[in-house]
């Protein structure tokens, strides 16, 4: 059964005459109270208690997502033009405002490079509670654009020849006081030693993890060189086609201001995975390099290429044996099953079909 939680609970009057957005998001648990051994948001905190309890630290974290919106016509030099904004009516000012009212705080509304499509950002908060709020901006702007009669697509690849939608979760390590605890000057990439050895975790695992946070056949049409997303396993600086991407800072004044905005995004990531399940696998496989197991490789180097489709990432996550001891026989067989099923059904799709297909689903 699903169990809503209270802290979870939105409810938003759109002010214009249409019924009240009201849901819980919750936990699924079994008939004697204990969590459902498949459940997403368990799964989530089991990975945040794993992380405590074995480097006494916590994951901040923000998802930023991209879509498209229906609602504008395609033109010529929109790409993050102020004529995106002005064509777009209402929809921005209408959907910021819904994702204040349903309690989470907006950072950025933006054009982006595509056509129609536009990014979102909200600001950082616990890994719980930001792929919560994951969830719920992606349900504000499906809500937002049904009212003014339009539709949101999140699809990793609306179209063959477009760039396609990510979800880019930024993050960063506090320790057991609140402190940040990513960023030392001197050390590799900035890194302080358990965030270098965290990160490690995640670039060892990344072929196994591919399989839940890239987890369609259209996300791997995504994937592509000259598409402005990942195609090799790497940690770069302020590279936007990287795995891992340290992240610029902006109007540092101190080097506390400094270690409070540093932070790294991780970038193999699209919509069609659970919030969840992408965070908690990231978080999970972060883990595994504490103590240090891993090694960091330097800047800019890549150790190997990104899975190229699911099948081949599938097979990469049913190989890991740390990784399977995250989900559970149960859980990993049923992802496993459900996940190839899925890539049988339209393997015989052309791009174009398969584009169209998951642009109606997502």
């Amino acid at each position: 059964m699903i169990v809503p939680d209270p802290a979870a609970e939105v409810r938003v009057d759109f002010a214009d005459g249409s019924a009240i957005e009201h849901f819980f998001l919750g936990d699924i648990r079994n008939t004697d109270g204990s969590a459902w051994e498949c459940c997403p948001r368990d799964f989530l905190r089991r990975a945040v208690r794993q992380l405590e309890e074995v480097a006494s630290l916590r994951l901040i974290a923000a998802f930023e997502q991209e879509f498209l919106y229906s609602g504008i016509a395609d033109r010529p030099g929109d790409a993050y033009a102020l004529a995106a904004f002005r064509r777009q009516g209402t929809f921005g000012e209408t959907f910021i405002a819904a994702l204040r009212a349903a309690g989470v705080v907006p950072d950025t509304f933006l054009a982006e490079y595509g056509p129609r499509q536009f990014e979102v950002t909200v600001m950082p908060q616990p890994a719980l509670t930001a792929a919560d709020h994951a969830v719920i901006t992606r349900e504000m702007a499906r809500a937002t654009a049904d009212r003014l009669g339009h539709r949101v697509i999140f699809s990793p690849k609306p179209d063959p020849e477009l760039v396609g939608n990510g979800v880019h979760i930024h993050m960063s390590l506090v320790d057991a006081a609140g402190q940040p605890a990513t960023h030392m000057p001197g050390e590799p990439m900035e890194l302080r030693q358990p965030a270098q050895h965290f990160f490690a975790g995640v670039l060892h695992h990344m072929p196994a993890i591919c399989a839940i946070t890239a987890p369609s056949p259209v996300s791997y049409l995504r994937l592509v060189p000259n598409a402005w997303a990942p195609t090799v396993i790497d940690l770069v600086r302020q590279d936007r086609g990287a795995s891992l991407r340290i992240c610029p800072v902006f109007a540092a004044s101190s080097p506390a201001e400094t270690a409070r905005q540093f932070h790294v995004e991780f970038r193999v990531t699209d919509a069609a995975a659970s919030p969840y399940l992408a965070l908690g696998a990231v978080i999970f496989a972060g883990v595994d390099g504490l103590p240090p197991r891993h090694a960091v490789t330097g800047p800019g180097a890549a150790t190997q290429s990104l899975p190229r489709s699911l099948p081949e990432a599938l097979d990469r996550l049913a190989a890991d044996e740390t990784a399977a001891g995250w989900f559970g026989p149960t859980h990993l067989d049923a992802y496993l099953r459900f996940k190839r099923v899925e890539a049988e059904k339209v393997a015989e799709l052309s791009p174009a079909e398969l584009c169209a297909r998951y642009a109606e689903v997502y």
